[in-house]
């Protein structure tokens, strides 16, 4: 299969297994780290996840899966001022979901606060930290460019003892934000800006989920990150590529402390056509009200992926179809992820039948006061799913593009004297269009041939088209949320000058229909999966009841993968 996401380079791939398994391999040969494999996924609980995120999540417990070994969950919960326990509860709800279970309890980095102060401390007596009265603004301006090597700061050469003593004193609560910084001593001309003096610790009185207001300092995240792997014994500290500039300052911070020395590796991250996965960006769409929540159907967030009808199982088998690259970040197709979705939704979904553009049908010969009832399967191709009891009467609701007036070519379905079945049920031929004053279509009579009950008839005539319908007595007004792409572009590189993100939102992304469904799907309760026949794929939406059901569109039956695969 072609894909859009970039292959890692050949040097390395070891015999077609992609880098991160190749230097598993390796390190597992050489017996380094005792031959173990301990990876971690570490979020901060700051947000939502998204399907990028997914990535990470399937390549972290999926390797230890693999090595047979261990995976934890770690909360990295430096930053009070944006970090809440609903963030904390949702993320755990997201990786079981995606069927996956954590090594023990879940870890938090506040767990290591008093060790990392510790560490923190013993940098100063090495004189390997420094406090720092430079402000913010004045840091990143003495922090020098690419180009132009820093300066240092006038409290750089501080004595180690003035230097602990403030930050005691910082630790004591003694000083309003902002105030102090403790920055680590590295080297301020070094051609990587992260190892020039980063700020490892800095006021902030603000109360924590977890430890409430027992600090009023908190570790940056670059310094808490790599303690916080060695504490917890992690082998490989797999992340995204943006990280690819702090591994020195990761490696350097383990060596000078002289601890256990995980080793970071990078992969890229995902970007995804059609919509953003920047965390920025969704809050803005959320805030701004372009959608309905986190978990609203089009967000790209895993919580709103759920909703929308996706399946565990499709989002792990498109995370191993996309591969794990290196060199680049990957670009890959929302197609793609809808195919996974698609694939999987065919084998374990039933079928149903709902029009959700409906036209009135009247079989002018059938009898007003009858009532039929035909058993149909819930799915053509598997008989463990059972079937279910379909009511039929006189009058019925069908598709209104499954008729023409003025049928073109190879148009099969009904039409003035033709005649079609209605699926499970009975021939119909269609004798009379209905219009109203303003000569809309209202309604289509019909008559029907009674020897063809159960949709066969007994003289072996051939009819080509087959439609779905709902009776109207029985039919249940149904909401049904109609979901297209996010946007009209496919990523950032084709926004215009001057113009953002938003002005690309697809307002017609959301499209909301009244249709008539089967009396069956009103008892479906929220989260079930099911294909409206010859429609697409749709999820029962908690905001639905039996009295009023609620579907999203999960996906179309339209693969339009396979077209940009073949021309890929």
């Amino acid at each position: 299969m072609s894909q859009l996401n970039t292959s890692a380079p050949e040097a390395e791939r070891t015999q077609g297994v992609d880098f991160l398994r190749a230097r598993i391999n390796q390190d597992n040969a050489t017996g380094r780290f005792d031959s173990r494999v301990h990876t971690r996924f570490p979020p901060e609980p700051n947000g939502y996840l998204h399907i990028g995120h997914a990535k990470s999540i399937c390549i972290n417990f999926g390797l230890a899966q693999e090595y047979n070994g261990k995976c934890n969950l770690r909360f990295d919960d430096t930053n009070p001022v944006k970090e809440d326990t609903e963030y904390v509860e949702s993320i755990q709800q997201d990786v079981k979901w995606l069927g996956f279970q954590w090594e023990g309890d879940v870890h938090y980095a506040s767990d290591y606060f008093d060790q990392l102060y510790e560490y923190a401390e013993k940098l100063i007596m090495m004189g390997k930290a420094y406090v720092d009265e430079l402000n913010a603004e004045q840091i990143r301006e003495y922090r020098g460019t690419l180009t132009k090597p820093g300066i240092p700061s006038p409290w750089r050469d501080r004595p180690a003892e003035e230097s602990l003593d403030l930050f005691r004193r910082m630790k004591a609560g003694e000083f309003e934000d902002g105030k102090y910084v403790l920055r680590a001593k590295i080297d301020m001309a070094s051609p990587n800006i992260v190892m020039r003096d980063p700020t490892i610790y800095r006021i902030r009185h603000a109360s924590h989920h977890r430890t409430g207001d027992k600090w009023c300092i908190y570790p940056m995240y670059d310094f808490t990150h790599c303690l916080s792997d060695s504490i917890e014994g992690i082998t490989h500290s797999i992340c995204t590529l943006e990280f690819d500039n702090n591994r020195e300052l990761y490696d350097w911070v383990l060596d000078t402390l002289d601890v256990y020395r995980s080793q970071q590796i990078e992969f890229a991250r995902l970007n995804l056509t059609y919509t953003v996965l920047s965390k920025r960006k969704l809050i803005q769409l959320v805030k701004e009200g372009y959608v309905r929540g986190w978990d609203d159907p089009r967000m790209p967030t895993i919580c709103g992926l759920r909703r929308r009808g996706y399946t565990p199982e499709s989002i792990r088998d498109f995370c191993s179809r996309i591969g794990i690259a290196r060199a680049a970040d990957s670009k890959v197709h929302y197609s793609l992820l809808e195919f996974c979705c698609r694939e999987h939704l065919n084998a374990v979904t039933p079928r149903c039948m709902a029009v959700l553009d409906p036209i009135k049908v009247v079989i002018t010969d059938y009898p007003e006061d009858k009532v039929e009832e035909f058993e149909q399967p819930l799915h053509p191709e598997d008989e463990s799913f059972g079937s279910r009891k379909v009511p039929f009467c006189r009058e019925l609701w069908i598709d209104r593009d499954d008729f023409r007036e003025d049928p073109p070519k190879k148009y099969f379905r009904l039409a003035p004297g033709v005649e079609v079945r209605l699926r499970y049920a009975y021939y119909i031929t269609c004798q009379e269009v209905i219009k109203d004053e303003n000569g809309n279509i209202v309604e289509l009579h019909c008559t029907h041939d009674p020897a063809s009950r159960g949709g066969s008839s007994p003289d072996g005539r051939k009819v080509k088209g087959t439609i779905h319908w709902v009776s109207a007595r029985h039919a249940v007004p149904t909401e049904v949320r109609l979901y297209e792409q996010m946007f009209s572009t496919e990523s950032d590189s084709e926004i215009e000058e001057g113009k953002t993100f938003l002005d690309y939102f697809n307002k017609d992304s959301e499209q909301i229909v009244t249709a008539m469904a089967e009396p069956y799907l009103a008892t479906m309760p929220a989260g079930s999966h099911v294909q409206f026949e010859r429609v697409g794929y749709f999820c029962a939406d908690p905001d639905g009841s039996a009295e009023h059901p609620v579907f999203n569109r999960t996906v179309t039956l339209k693969d339009s993968w396979a077209k940009i695969e073949k021309k890929g």
